[in-house]
């Protein structure tokens, strides 16, 4: 599938690219499908804490990328669970979930174009100065 073209620097996107290898990929209309029928699933928003403060989906759960490998155990222990990880436009949600693929989580996936999708999908968003 084809993802929007940022300014990343190559070294980025090499480990972006080899991530996505190893990673499942969904929609925004897939998302909302997984939400239908597994109203558990949980949302992560791995973007860093001034993106979650300025908006962020309504049920999403913030664990930014710099601390999701420490803190990830703590807040959702179940490594069966439905997690989908989004985050401005789904190259760093890809490395994410990878790492949580090989922390032994085995439901994971990354959303499409992030964030961003979410806002031109209609997504329902709040904004928030603090943590759920």
């Amino acid at each position: 599938m084809q993802h929007l073209r940022m300014d990343h620097s190559p070294g980025f996107l090499k480990l972006v690219n080899d991530a996505r290898k190893r990673v499942n990929e969904l929609t925004v209309d897939q998302l909302r499908e997984r939400l239908t029928v597994n109203p558990n699933l949980i949302l992560i928003d791995v973007r860093e804490e001034s993106e979650w403060a300025a908006g962020h989906a309504e049920e999403a759960h913030s664990l930014g990328k710099g601390i999701l490998e420490r803190d990830i155990e703590k807040r959702f222990a179940d490594l069966q669970a439905e997690i989908v990880m989004y985050c401005g436009g789904g190259f760093r949600s890809a490395l994410t979930c990878d790492a949580a693929q090989l922390m032994g989580y085995r439901n994971v996936a990354s959303l499409i174009g992030g964030y961003k999708a979410l806002v031109a999908a209609g997504w329902p968003m709040k904004c928030s100065a603090s943590q759920p």
